[in-house]
């Protein structure tokens, strides 16, 4: 099994406002360089789950090697992490997926 990276990014990624180059973020999300202040939004690793909000330093774990985090979003903070769910969650419901938010994304956003 070949080595892709630490994660894999959707088309259509959400970035948070105050996350600066975001191009830089995203290839040291891929190659496990380390951020302080980052975190991503992932689809749940639960069968029934929706979105989680992981820590950037989760995705440097080995299993994330082998098997790459798909990310729909990034945030500069918790709090915008959580603003970035509520937005998909708005968008969701409106285009009548309401509570639904990991269905939406995979339709709207992309699929991994």
């Amino acid at each position: 099994m070949s080595i892709r990276g630490y994660c894999t990014f959707a088309k259509n990624l959400y970035i948070g406002e105050s996350v600066k180059k975001p191009l830089v973020v995203k290839w040291k999300l891929k190659h496990g360089a380390g951020q302080l202040f980052i975190y991503v939004l992932t689809a749940s690793d639960i069968p029934d789950g929706q979105i989680e909000i992981k820590h950037c330093a989760f995705l440097k774990q080995k299993y994330y090697l082998r098997h790459p985090a798909y990310i729909y979003g990034i945030a500069g903070s918790y709090k915008e992490a959580l603003d970035l769910v509520l937005k998909m969650f708005e968008e969701a419901s409106e285009s009548g997926l309401t509570g639904d938010i990991r269905t939406y994304l995979e339709k709207a956003v992309g699929d991994n």
